[in-house]
């Protein structure tokens, strides 16, 4: 039990456990191993089907160790639904660790809750690091040389550059989102503030030439950029400017707009414009800490 300021009430002792509930905590701890499945990775589709199915499932853990396995396979690159993918398992996974953390926050009178936040901040970390090692060793560096390799070839038409563009954006705004990530947990580590801030701005430049303003993954890099600057950097200025220049910038090529992506970034560009008037409201009334910041 909670007490009105957060802190365990003295009074209340958690009770010994019965005969049942002792001997059924190992069943409660035993967790199912996807990859125990026969032939699961012996077609590259198979993985494919069924990480949707752990998707529909909302079974993200499990969905993060296929798309490992995905990443990782010999000769081929993602797709774009694939990429998507990708972004959705991790992003679950993280988010809760990242709700975790913001909770546990709060308490700060308890060495085990100390202890207990540190456990959830390693999982955190680890998830971290275990996307950014994908995306920095493997994802990044094959699309890079099929950009260098389409640029060199006689064959390739402006769709296959474009395309891989586009993915390459999709992969720096992914890392930029999980250094933001660890820069919001680990505030002393100035490593990830400053990969942050990196990675974001080459994705920002790459999305600026070869992506329409109303393109889905120009605007949630730009909204996700525009957050690290308000919440990491604590920049407010060019927050607002940067949400402000992708929010116009959208709005006048609105009738251009795709219906594939019709939903996706109008979607965006609301939370944009509800960013916009978080931190000008912010900035009248001098408090920067109120409300939570959205992100794509």
């Amino acid at each position: 039990h909670w007490g009105r300021k957060g802190s365990l009430s003295t009074n209340d002792k958690p009770s010994q456990p019965t005969h049942s509930q002792r001997g059924s905590r190992q069943t409660i701890h035993t967790m199912t191993d996807i990859l125990s499945i026969k032939d699961l990775s012996a077609k590259r589709e198979n993985l494919v089907y069924m990480a949707k199915s752990a998707e529909v499932a909302e079974r993200y853990e499990d969905m993060c160790k296929i798309m490992k396995l995905l990443v990782q396979w010999e000769g081929t690159s993602l797709s774009s639904d694939e990429r998507n993918l990708l972004s959705v398992a991790y992003k679950n996974v993280i988010g809760m660790r990242r709700a975790s953390c913001r909770t546990l926050k709060e308490y700060k009178n308890s060495e085990w809750l100390d202890q207990y936040k540190t456990l959830v901040e390693d999982e955190l970390k680890d998830i971290c690091k275990e996307i950014l090692g994908l995306l920095n060793e493997t994802l990044i560096p094959d699309v890079t040389n099929e950009i260098k390799k389409a640029k060199e070839s006689e064959d390739a038409n402006d769709k296959t550059v474009k395309d891989l563009q586009e993915a390459l954006v999709f992969y720096l705004k992914m890392t930029g989102d999980y250094h933001r990530y660890l820069a919001e947990i680990f505030t002393n580590d100035k490593e990830n503030v400053e990969a942050a801030q990196k990675t974001y701005k080459q994705a920002l430049e790459i999305a600026e030439e070869h992506l329409i303003p109303t393109h889905p993954i120009r605007l949630g890099l730009a909204l996700n950029f525009s957050v690290c600057y308000y919440e990491i950097l604590k920049d407010q200025t060019k927050a607002c400017e940067l949400a402000k220049s992708a929010f116009d910038a959208a709005i006048s090529k609105l009738d251009s707009i795709d219906e594939a992506s019709y939903k996706d970034s109008t979607l965006i560009m609301q939370l944009l414009r509800d960013n916009l008037t978080l931190w000008t409201t912010a900035e009248a009334t001098e408090d920067v800490d109120g409300g939570e910041d959205a992100d794509a």
